[in-house]
């Protein structure tokens, strides 16, 4: 008899003859590695949804503009400032309608932002310094210094 079996380790003529090998079942062995089943356990807190790419605000601000014919000032990215109407746009786009200019197509990736300007620049208003020193700015407006300089 061998020393296992006298211990009691091992039934009896298992000794040295076929051992008999002891596995867990499969489904007892899933729940260690992935947490309890889930027909057992609580289930899962959802993950909060991920924002949407687009959230259309840029869409909603044009149709707002389209529909009032708000006069816009478009200033481009090279410092060019164009003044009218949005009629149309589309993705990559915009229609811009002036008063007695020509009316432009403006790529978006070339304005740098938009804003609401007054009914006069949208009508091809005199687009002066505000300090109203004549169209010229050469000093002969009302608010052009006077006196020693």
């Amino acid at each position: 008899m061998s020393r296992f079996e006298q211990r009691g380790d091992y039934p009896r003529g298992a000794g040295t003859g076929n051992r008999k090998l002891f596995r867990p079942a499969l489904n007892s062995q899933k729940e260690t590695f992935n947490g309890p089943s889930p027909s057992t356990a609580s289930p899962a807190p959802r993950k909060k949804p991920a924002p949407p790419e687009q959230t259309h605000a840029e869409n909603f601000y044009y149709v707002k503009q389209m529909q009032a014919r708000t006069p816009v000032s478009v200033v481009l990215t090279d410092g060019e400032v164009l003044n009218g109407t949005v009629e149309w746009y589309d993705r990559d786009c915009i229609k811009l309608t002036r008063y007695g200019s020509p009316n432009l197509l403006i790529y978006k990736h070339a304005i740098k932002y938009i804003y609401k300007s007054s009914e006069e620049a949208a009508h091809g208003g005199p687009n002066r310094p505000s300090n109203d020193d004549g169209p010229r700015g050469n000093g002969s407006g009302p608010n052009s210094r006077s006196g020693p300089r």
